[in-house]
């Protein structure tokens, strides 16, 4: 087996990278609960633990990642995409129109019904925190921390970019699942559309240089999607304000067991995003070989 490619990195330290991504980022996970757990305990109102929690997933995680990539790995920050903090225009503008398209089609398109979850004002703004600040802007920028910036550049200095697409893609649909009570056909579907969203992912990195652009589409498509305002189910959802409930139970619809991020439409809007930036790249070459 070949030791390392052009770049330098072997294969054994790329795997090695891989694996550890995923330990900082449920070390951080767990860590981060604990002191928004200490300040419920101390009566301290729940939507500042909610903040901080959030806040301290995607603190810790850097800090984690720069310690032992940056220090012990003596890897370059840039070469695993996380540069100075920059997020394109045009990627801001697809982070909300990609999920408001996927919603509006099942508020608007699809018949069903509203139900309420019947929730008390203080609760509605603690589910909303927990949406934004936690499922939206914590898990949104760790996992692009994790997936499309170690694991993703490791495996493609190693190997290379399709490798470096494709095995975190479906590790990332995979992740999905563990610790599920789903049907097999509903397994399968998060895996499709789990290993589509994160080739979407990465065609985002790669086009725009950095995980920064996809961490934010990632963390708006989880506010906005599942963060807690109105969600898409088949069953009243206990940990969002209000629930859409589709006529339609067709299992293509409604993404099976895991919802409408599995679900037929998710992934002809992902595939989408992935044409559109494949298109962009493709224009951005031939300017540059052009002189352009």
């Amino acid at each position: 087996m070949k030791k390392s490619n052009e770049n330098g990195l072997s294969r054994k330290k790329a795997i090695i990278c891989s694996v550890m991504a995923i330990v900082i980022l449920l070390v951080s996970e767990f860590l981060s609960s604990i002191p928004a757990l200490l300040l419920q305990i101390a009566g301290i109102p729940s939507m500042i633990g909610i903040v901080l929690n959030g806040f301290l997933y995607i603190s810790l995680t850097l800090v984690l990642v720069k310690l032992f990539f940056g220090k012990i790995m003596h890897l370059d920050m840039a070469g695993l995409g996380l540069t100075r903090f920059s997020v394109k225009p045009k990627w801001l503008l697809a982070g909300f129109l990609l999920p408001i398209a996927v919603m509006a089609v099942y508020l608007l398109l699809l018949p069903g019904e509203y139900v309420s979850s019947d929730m008390g004002r203080g609760e509605i703004l603690e589910t909303l925190g927990i949406g934004v600040f936690c499922t939206g802007f914590g898990a949104g920028f760790v996992e692009e921390i994790v997936f499309r910036g170690v694991i993703f550049n490791s495996l493609r200095k190693a190997f290379n970019t399709k490798v470096g697409v494709i095995l975190p893609s479906v590790l990332f649909g995979i992740v999905h699942i563990l610790g599920m009570d789903f049907s097999l056909g509903s397994c399968l579907l998060v895996i499709l559309a789990g290993t589509a969203a994160g080739i979407m992912f990465s065609v985002i990195t790669i086009e725009s240089g950095s995980v920064w652009s996809n961490a934010l589409v990632h963390s708006l498509w989880n506010i906005i999607v599942i963060g807690g305002g109105v969600t898409v189910a088949l069953q009243p959802s206990e940990s969002s304000a209000m629930t859409y409930i589709p006529a339609n139970k067709s299992f293509i619809v409604t993404g099976g067991d895991f919802g409408i991020e599995s679900s037929a439409i998710s992934l002809v809007a992902y595939i989408a995003v992935i044409v559109i930036a494949l298109m962009m790249m493709k224009k951005k070459t031939g300017a540059e070989e052009n002189g352009i």
